[in-house]
């Protein structure tokens, strides 16, 4: 009774001493997220063409850096994968979806390892970003996408998330390019109806831009002024 006395004791002064630093650096990772966020909004909606392969692919090495000092925290790997993507987006010309693949696929194996150590994170962000992935990445023996794999992570993140900007606009999307446009629309819809994000105004204008010109030819196909 007395050793384990003793362990208890020891345990609750590291556990003191520990939460301070704990705190800290949640307040660390989040202010650096946040920073991602704001420069991957820049780089996607407020950067030239042909300037968007050379600012993402600086942010793909900033963003690798804040996963590897917080490897157990899934919020980094997260917005490493989704930037991974925008390098991929960007890359021009013949080669571009052999440079692309290799970041979609170190994306998707972020996003796996983010969801062993919390699938909560983010609002759902995990099966958002999987499900946006796996439609649209080719299939077969080009790359790993699959849209039945697509509509099950899209689901599990309207499930968990059902007001997320990005949940409802990667829905639509998806039914979008599978040419269900009467399932586009609520979708896209929802993406205009929902308030801005307070802390990400440029994500937020540049998100509904993009609902907007695809509701406009959901709208187109459905007959709907």
């Amino acid at each position: 009774m007395k050793l384990f006395g003793t362990m208890l004791s020891c345990l609750l002064v590291v556990m003191l001493w520990a939460a301070p630093l704990t705190l800290a650096q949640a307040d660390e990772v989040n202010e650096a997220i946040l920073s991602l966020q704001h420069e991957w909004a820049e780089a996607n909606y407020a950067t030239p063409e042909d300037q968007k392969e050379d600012v993402f692919k600086a942010l793909v090495e900033k963003s690798a850096a804040l996963t590897t000092k917080y490897s157990q925290r899934a919020e980094p790997k997260i917005w490493e994968a989704i930037i991974r993507a925008g390098y991929a987006g960007a890359m021009g010309g013949m080669s571009s979806m052999f440079n692309a693949m290799p970041q979609m696929e170190q994306g998707r194996d972020l996003l796996l390892a983010a969801e062993k150590i919390d699938p909560l994170a983010m609002h759902g962000s995990i099966y958002t970003t999987l499900g946006s992935f796996y439609y649209m990445v080719p299939g077969g023996f080009i790359g790993f996408g699959d849209k039945d794999i697509a509509l099950g992570y899209l689901n599990k993140a309207i499930a968990l998330a059902p007001d997320d900007m990005d949940a409802n606009y990667f829905m639509g999307d998806f039914w979008l390019e599978k040419k269900k446009h009467k399932n586009a629309l609520p979708y896209f819809e929802k993406v205009l109806a929902l308030p801005d994000v307070a802390e990400r105004p440029l994500y937020s204008k540049g998100r509904k831009a993009e609902a907007v010109e695809k509701l406009a030819a959901v709208k187109k196909k459905l007959h709907i002024k």
